[in-house]
Formats: structure tokens, C-alpha cells, sequence
């Protein structure tokens, strides 16, 4: 992993930044643009200092998410490598809700499989068979990302520092033991408003969603942290993300998974 160039008190100010963003729902230019040497370390750094003060404010970390996991995403971000970030409770929404965009800033839509944990997952050298040995069950889910800079454009010290441009999840469908499947060639179509807006199989993440998990636990390993049994972890987007407004409704279609709605209200 990259070196830390940040001082704490410049961790300390880019999180109130990121935090301020995110809590008041307005947009921030990217961070390398007041800290051009900023790394990927110095990004987690910032991330693991937000997730310290959502947890001291009574959130609860309910697991992980692999990011910018598909050549889509990639593509579409102008970014080369996954990364991760981090779920509450609060972030959490019921199948088939009304979420709310006012406290969003660039609020979009992308399928995910999300895996089940019921053993601790430890890296470094996690693999995806270490993976599926811990996973409870599968289950369909949709990620509403919100990246909290100008323009929905950032670098990727910027955007791990903004926890991967997590906002809300929703999770649905029929929960599956991962065994029953074949994971890597699941077809998803999401639809918004009745109309087909993105369609790809699950193979799209790291030609297997598991081995995105896998590379989250090492990530974790490298902050010397676990993934703790019992975690939401949330592999990635099939799909690249499609925005969303007030109005609008989604219904993301999944082979063997069944499928996950929402709506978006002011």
C-alpha cells in the first residue's frame, strides 16, 4: 500500500470536509486539488477517521463495500483500481421504500450481489474460496452512491476518503447459499421507470463477485483490520451507476435472486 503523506491535523480537516459534505448534502471540490501528493493510504486514512465519527455519533457498522470492482465502473470513473468503504445502519433502507434525495447530492443506482458473512475473514492472502467457505447466504441489493464531488468527478485517494461515494443500500429478493449458484454467471437488468437502463452478468465483477470480497479482506488486512462475521458486504457494481431523481422508480431484475425495487422521492 502507498505511504501516508497527511499530518493528522490534515486528516482531521479533510474529514470535516468530506463529513460536511456528506452530513449537508453539497458538493466539494476534489481533494488533491488543495493536496496534489495525497495517496491511497492518506484516502483511507481520512475513511477510517469518518467511520470513528459516525460510530462515536450511535451509527452501527453493519459491513463493507468493494468499489469500482467492474471494467464498467472503472471506465466510467476514470479510475484503475478497486477500492472499499464502509456500511451502517444508517444507510440501510427497506425493500421497496421511498428514499429520499434532498439529502443527496448526486444520487445514482448500481446492482450488486451482496454476500453474508458467519465467519471472521482475515487477510493477507484471502482468496475467493476463503470467501465462499464464509458466506452465509447471497442476496440481491442496489447501492445508491452519492459522490459528494463537483461534477461526480474525483481521483481515487478523493473518492476513498468520501468512503467510496456510499450513501444508502437496499438489499432484497431471495437469499441463496452462494453454493446453489453459479455466481460468476448471473444476469441482472435494471429498469428505471418500466425502461431497461443497464444490463451485464455477475462476472463483470473481478470475473467472480467473491473475489472482490477477498480483495476487500486484504485491503482490511493492510489497515490491520478483519472482516468480522456476520457483515453485509456489498461486492460491487454489475452495472455502471445510472442517476436518479425524485419520481423516478427502479427495479433491479436478478437471475436466481429475484429482484429489489425502490423509489425516489424530494
Amino acid at each position: 500500500m502507498s505511504q501516508l503523506t497527511l499530518s493528522r491535523a490534515d486528516i482531521a480537516r479533510l474529514c470535516e470536509r468530506v463529513e460536511g459534505a456528506q452530513l449537508g448534502a453539497y458538493a466539494i471540490p476534489k481533494l488533491t486539488d488543495d493536496y496534489p501528493a495525497m495517496t491511497v493510504a492518506d484516502g483511507y486514512a481520512v475513511q477510517a477517521e469518518l467511520r470513528r465519527r459516525y460510530l462515536a455519533r450511535g451509527h452501527r457498522l453493519t459491513g463493507w463495500k468493494a468499489g469500482l470492482t467492474s471494467q464498467a465502473k472503472m471506465r466510467q470513473m476514470g479510475v484503475n483500481v478497486p477500492s472499499i468503504g464502509f456500511l451502517t445502519d444508517h444507510m440501510a433502507r427497506p425493500e421497496n421504500s421511498a428514499i429520499t434525495t434532498a439529502d443527496m447530492v448526486h444520487p445514482r443506482v448500481e446492482c450488486e450481489i451482496a454476500f453474508v458473512t458467519n465467519k471472521v475473514l482475515r487477510g493477507p492472502g484471502c482468496v475467493l474460496d476463503d470467501v465462499l467457505a464464509a458466506t452465509a447466504y447471497v442476496l440481491p441489493a442496489v447501492e445508491i452512491i452519492d459522490s459528494r464531488f463537483s461534477g461526480f468527478k474525483f481521483d481515487l485517494p478523493s473518492v476513498i476518503a468520501d468512503n467510496g461515494s456510499s450513501a444508502r443500500y437496499v438489499g432484497g429478493g431471495r437469499a441463496r447459499y452462494a453454493q446453489d449458484l453459479d455466481l460468476r454467471t448471473l444476469g441482472v437488468v435494471m429498469e428505471k421507470n418500466g425502461e431497461i437502463v443497464a444490463m451485464a452478468a455477475s462476472a463483470a465483477v473481478m470475473g467472480h463477485p467473491a473475489a472482490a470480497i477477498a480483495m476487500l479482506v486484504n485491503i482490511l488486512a493492510e489497515q490491520g483490520e478483519e472482516l468480522a462475521a456476520g457483515s453485509f458486504v456489498m461486492s460491487g457494481g454489475i452495472t455502471e451507476a445510472i442517476p436518479v431523481k425524485p419520481g423516478d422508480n427502479v427495479i433491479a431484475r436478478f437471475q436466481e435472486l429475484g429482484s429489489v425495487s425502490m423509489r425516489f422521492i424530494e
